[in-house]
């Protein structure tokens, strides 16, 4: 079993970026065919010498070698073949070249960059998504030096038997330089001699090299004492003047974050970062493999090169986050590049892999594995999944409509979907301006003291949009080094599954870790209470925003009393933001709880017809696809109803939708390619008022239109309910009351419990609201399954009872 030692550790500061290595002469050959045996992506250790490079030599033995003094000018024998990657969806900045004489034929027609999803560079097979070391310093004459085997920390030799890594040190032994001596490689957690009696707080001399020697380090000790970068390849390119270059995200150890290295990291634990860059192909040496937990586990013949990876680190805002919980989130973006979409952009990549595992907490000694000497395949290979769809039946995708260039109303479509991220929030510049200000005044004037602000509204004002897009612009000062450093944390209550394990995600964005909920809340409160601080940087201002803060109540309101107490202690440097749709949320809360909240609160009303005109107009700037008065009555339809501008961005998608329909039919009919005329290519009158019938017209409307009188008198009931305790759902003892005094007051007829339990199943079968069991009878929670708008279009003139319109 190969291991390697890891010297002493040295502390080093985080980076934001690293320098960008000196270019190496472009003569060194590169080779763009596939070879018959791709070269693997770690080595791996043998306890022999190896053998020469030959033809014959296996594929798991050979390495890509770099010749850094002295590089091999191309052969003419090589064969440049590879497929490029078309540009599109390319935005990185060029890096920069030598300024060369073009000719007039280069001029009329300047050459590009050529992308590529694999490139052979002197025997070494780098694809995109591959994890690789990278040179740290420009004139690091050691990252030439790179052992094929480790030596012994007791003889410092190599070879001789097979050798044992140490969990604590990652330092290697043979079997027999141990003492006392073992007979075989040890199951489990295994501590060499000299760790043992560290912990024990015994002095300790290790042992030294003979007089003469010099001890050469692996890449893996110089990746984990800083010597040494390591990043995995997000793209790889050709520029103009014949160099290679590849756009790669960073990798960082414990050390280099924020919260330092914590007693739950791992020796051979790694952060991913958000920070990209573009290198020069010349400073990528090897492979490396870094793991999800899963694969970690299973790795016991992964080499040396293997290291373990669970979290994303934000150099910016300085938080983790689980890289399962990243790679399970949806695009945000959509592409509207003119540019016909290419195949080549899309390559294999494995990142679902994180999204499996999601277990509790588990020791430190769980995750330390044995590295043995041979294995054969690459453990971070990427490729294999396209093999398993090709097994279930999945067809390729033609090329023909692959291809196909967006119009305008499929540009239209796809900029109007909620989950596109807009490039500007208009008409909420006031609102920002007030959140701008609270921020900047608790991390720069240190006025963290107590700081809460309540933000409240209807739903579909831009609450949360409007924090996030003041949290991005703080984001760019800090980068500018106008802001000092702060660290923002984003929750959502939806996505709780209790309100207790909101302390788990606050606790584990800010150490890596997870524990449970009891625990996190005791780490929280030492933290805050300026007692045990998490990170080597706990003075730092912490900004934490919940969103829909009102699913976090208990019975007890223990959780929102922790939450907002946190603030109140001296140097917590704590600010929380709060974000909910009930206006007088505070003022039900138990006193204790509303007083910590504080009286800065930020409103935020329903949009205008002008305001939704603008909001639509802004994300189609650029798109000819709608006329003015189309947008225009979208607009007045909504205000009219709520002011949601999600549900006017979605009667206006609905709209392009039924248009592009329309074209595509006529098109057909004609049977003909060419375009339609430009009057009937755009979204009309009509096709907005198709939309909202469409909208405001769906079955469940029409049921509720058509239920029992009492049953139209507990919807709204529901609603006003619902809305004045800023909760889901209500009991049903309470909602009869409700039903009983409105009927009393408006003469109309008592109804029995037994009624209004009778209409609640008939609701409830129609899936129009949500019951529990009907043993609880009087006791039992109900909730709406639609929105409240929905229920206020199709209830506010009921000729029957003409009286709910002023409970609306």
């Amino acid at each position: 079993m190969d291991l390697v030692a890891s010297p002493s550790r040295s502390k080093s500061k985080p980076r934001s970026s690293p320098a960008k290595p000196v270019a190496a002469p472009a003569e060194s050959r590169m080779d763009l065919c596939t070879p018959s045996k791709p070269t693997p992506r770690r080595k791996s250790k043998t306890t022999a010498s190896p053998a020469p490079m030959s033809p014959a030599t296996p594929s798991t033995v050979r390495r890509s070698r770099r010749l850094l003094e002295t590089p091999t000018k191309a052969s003419p024998e090589v064969q440049v073949k590879a497929t490029p990657i078309s540009r599109a969806k390319r935005t990185a900045p060029s890096p920069k070249t030598p300024v060369q004489r073009e000719t007039k034929r280069q001029r009329r027609h300047p050459r590009k960059r050529a992308y590529y999803r694999k490139v052979v560079y002197d025997g070494g097979e780098f694809e995109v998504g591959d994890d690789v070391y990278v040179k740290r310093r420009e004139t690091a004459e050691s990252d030439a030096e790179d052992p094929e085997e480790e030596e012994c920390r007791v003889c410092f030799r190599t070879g001789g038997g097979v050798m044992v890594e140490c969990d604590a040190c990652l330092g290697g032994f043979h079997l027999r330089c141990v003492r006392p001596p073992l007979r075989r490689v040890p199951e489990g957690d295994w501590a060499c001699p000299y760790c043992e009696a560290e912990r024990a707080g015994k002095v300790v001399e290790r042992p030294r090299p003979p007089e003469g020697k010099r001890v050469v380090r692996t890449a893996k000790e110089k990746l984990l004492s800083s010597d040494l970068w390591a990043a995995r390849i997000e793209s790889l390119w050709r520029e103009p003047d014949g160099t290679f270059w590849a756009k790669v995200r960073w990798y960082i150890i414990p050390e280099e974050t924020a919260a330092g290295r914590q007693l739950h990291n791992l020796r051979r634990e790694l952060y991913r970062t958000n920070d990209l860059a573009d290198i020069e192909m010349e400073t990528i040496l090897r492979h490396c493999s870094i793991m999800c937990p899963k694969d970690f586990r299973d790795a016991n013949n992964g080499g040396d090169d293997v290291f373990y990876c669970e979290y994303e680190y934000d150099i910016h805002w300085h938080n983790f986050k689980r890289l399962a919980d990243i790679d399970d989130e949806p695009e945000t973006k959509e592409d509207l590049s003119d540019e016909p979409y290419n195949a080549g952009d899309d390559y294999n990549s494995d990142t679902d892999e994180d999204s499996d595992y999601d277990e509790e907490e588990e020791s430190t000694s769980s995750f330390s594995v044995r590295r043995n000497q041979s294995h054969e395949s690459a453990a971070n290979s990427r490729k294999g999944r396209i093999y398993g769809l090709q097994k279930i039946g999945i067809q390729k995708i033609p090329e023909h409509a692959r291809c196909h260039q967006k119009t305008e109303l499929e540009k239209a479509k796809a900029t109007l979907l909620l989950a596109t991220l807009p490039k500007s929030l208009p008409c909420r510049d006031k609102e920002m301006d007030e959140i701008s200000i609270f921020v900047k005044d608790a991390i720069c004037n240190n006025q963290c003291l107590g700081r809460c602000l309540y933000i409240h509204g209807v739903p579909g004002t831009g609450k949360t949009m409007s924090v996030l897009a003041v949290m991005r612009r703080l984001r760019s000062e800090f980068d500018s080094g106008t802001l000092r450093p702060y660290c923002f944390i984003e929750i959502n209550g939806l996505k709780l599954a209790s309100p207790e394990n909101i302390y788990k995600v606050v606790y584990e964005q800010l150490s890596g870790h997870r524990v449970g909920w009891k625990k996190a809340l005791h780490y929280l409160t030492e933290h805050f209470s300026g007692g045990t601080k998490i990170g080597k940087q706990a003075n730092q201002p912490i900004v934490l925003l919940i969103d829909e803060l009102d699913l976090l109540m208990t019975r007890n309101q223990s959780v929102l009393y922790n939450i907002l107490d946190w603030p109140t202690k001296p140097n917590s440097n704590l600010v929380v933001i709060g974000i909910a749709n009930t206006m007088d949320l505070p003022e039900k809360l138990l006193p204790r709880i509303s007083s910590r909240m504080g009286i800065q609160r930020l409103c935020f009303g329903p949009y205008n017809y002008r305001q939704l005109q603008e909001i639509i107009t802004s994300r189609l700037k650029g798109i000819d696809a709608f006329e003015e008065q189309a947008i225009e009555f979208a607009s007045r339809k909504v205000a009219a109803m709520s002011g949601d501008a999600r549900r006017a961005l979605e009667i206006c998608r609905r709209a392009a939708e039924f248009a592009d329909y329309r074209v595509k039919q006529s098109r057909q009919s004609a049977q003909t390619t060419v375009s339609a005329k430009k009057g009937d290519a755009v979204v009309s009158m009509g096709d907005i008022e198709a939309a909202i019938q469409e909208v405001f017209q769906a079955p469940h409307i029409q049921v509720m239109k058509n239920c029992p009188k009492f049953g139209k008198v507990i919807l709204v009931a529901m609603v006003h309910e619902l809305y004045k305790s800023g909760l889901g759902e209500i009991m049903f003892d309470k909602l009869a009351t409700t039903v009983f005094s409105w009927c009393h007051a408006n003469r109309e007829l008592l109804p029995g419990y037994d009624t209004l339990l009778k209409i609640c199943c008939k609701l409830g079968e129609s899936k129009i609201i949500l019951c529990e069991e009907g043993s609880k009878h009087k006791l039992q929670k109900v909730q709406l399954n639609y929105p409240s708008d929905d229920v206020t279009f199709a209830l506010k003139e009921s000729p029957d009872l003409p009286w709910l319109s002023k409970y609306l």
